[in-house]
């Protein structure tokens, strides 16, 4: 499966001096564009965490192209996100936006009790994602070794060497993905 982690950058301390009205405001703009991007490739929203946003590909539909999919939509959430940005800096919010993606195996189910249960991701992938994610800057797309292999010929990528992840013993590849080139006519 293919796991893509996104948040926004500069969050934190927006939310400590907006208004709570204009965080939920900020956060419905931001949940809509992407939430466009999602349902248009065709990705299962895992869940929402604040700012943060986990969308997985092959589950519970399996789907051949899994990564692809994942990686155009990643470039498609940059580039709608570019508008939003505009518009928040206007209203003097500095607000980026980041997006971690790897590929791999996960367990993938229903936890929590019997009064409160969630569909999730557990597994290396999903941890990979979510720190592939902290490391990028704004507007910056990081993707793991194995999701750079499976979309090499349909990107513009470049290497940014090995970070040292949280909660991985060794350093780990990383790539950035500048843009979606796609499959020629």
């Amino acid at each position: 499966m293919t796991v893509v982690f996104c948040d926004l950058r500069g969050f934190t301390a927006f939310a400590e001096t907006a208004e709570p009205e204009e965080v939920m405001t900020v956060l419905a703009e931001y949940h809509s564009c992407l939430g466009e991007q999602i349902v248009r490739h065709e990705g299962t929203l895992e869940r929402f965490v604040g700012d943060g946003i986990v969308v997985v590909f092959n589950d519970p539909l399996p789907c051949a192209d899994h990564t692809e999919r994942a990686v155009c939509m990643a470039t498609a959430m940059r580039d709608a996100i570019d508008g939003h940005s505009e518009q928040w800096r206007r209203r003097d919010h500095l607000l980026g936006f980041g997006i971690g993606i790897a590929r791999g195996h996960a367990t993938i189910g229903r936890i929590g009790f019997d009064q409160r249960a969630d569909y999730a991701v557990i597994g290396t992938v999903s941890n990979h994602a979510a720190r592939l994610c902290e490391e990028a800057g704004p507007r910056q797309i990081l993707v793991s070794q194995r999701v750079v292999g499976a979309v090499e010929s349909l990107v513009e990528s470049v290497a940014v060497g090995e970070l040292t992840l949280k909660g991985f013993r060794r350093p780990m590849p990383a790539y950035e993905i500048v843009r979606w080139i796609g499959r020629p006519s």
